[in-house]
């Protein structure tokens, strides 16, 4: 099932089939398996710090194992800076943000500074437009002065 917004903002569904317009693209509202962006978590561990790379939907479903693989990597000895890397996130939602609001007050317990780069366009503008960025990165100026590329 997709929604089509066309000028008028009608829908169009025939059975299973879906007409498209020109000039219509679909947003779909349920995905296919095949096709939902599946989440991904990979660390990298180095002497500068932990770069974790997230992929696909950080979401509800994904928000739980994200949870616990960032306090196991608050927990290591090594684990001074965290980066989280958003580059390659198809989808945010509302728990997905609690999720890092909660990571950063583990971080901060274990004095481990969290940090978010490779925000772009919509995630980018929702963590501006919500003052969550400033909790983790500082201000972007501020970080852009530093030469920090974790905006």
């Amino acid at each position: 099932m997709a929604i089509f917004l066309p000028n008028q903002f009608r829908w169009l569904c025939r059975s299973a089939k879906l007409d498209i317009l020109p000039g219509e693209e679909p947003i779909p509202l349920f995905c296919e398996l095949e096709k939902c962006d599946k989440p991904e978590i990979q660390v990298a561990i180095s002497e500068d710090g932990v770069l974790v790379r997230l992929s696909g939907r950080v979401d509800i479903d994904s928000s739980p194992v994200l949870l616990k693989r960032f306090l196991a990597l608050f927990e290591a000895p090594h684990a001074t800076v965290v980066s989280i890397d958003f580059s390659r996130v198809s989808h945010l939602d509302s728990s997905g943000i609690a999720t890092l609001i909660e990571a950063l007050r583990i971080a901060r317990s274990y004095n481990t500074e969290l940090r978010l780069q490779g925000l772009a366009g919509r995630l980018l503008q929702l963590f501006q437009s919500t003052g969550i960025l400033s909790l983790f990165n500082g201000s972007i100026v501020t970080n852009l002065q530093c030469g920090s590329r974790a905006v």
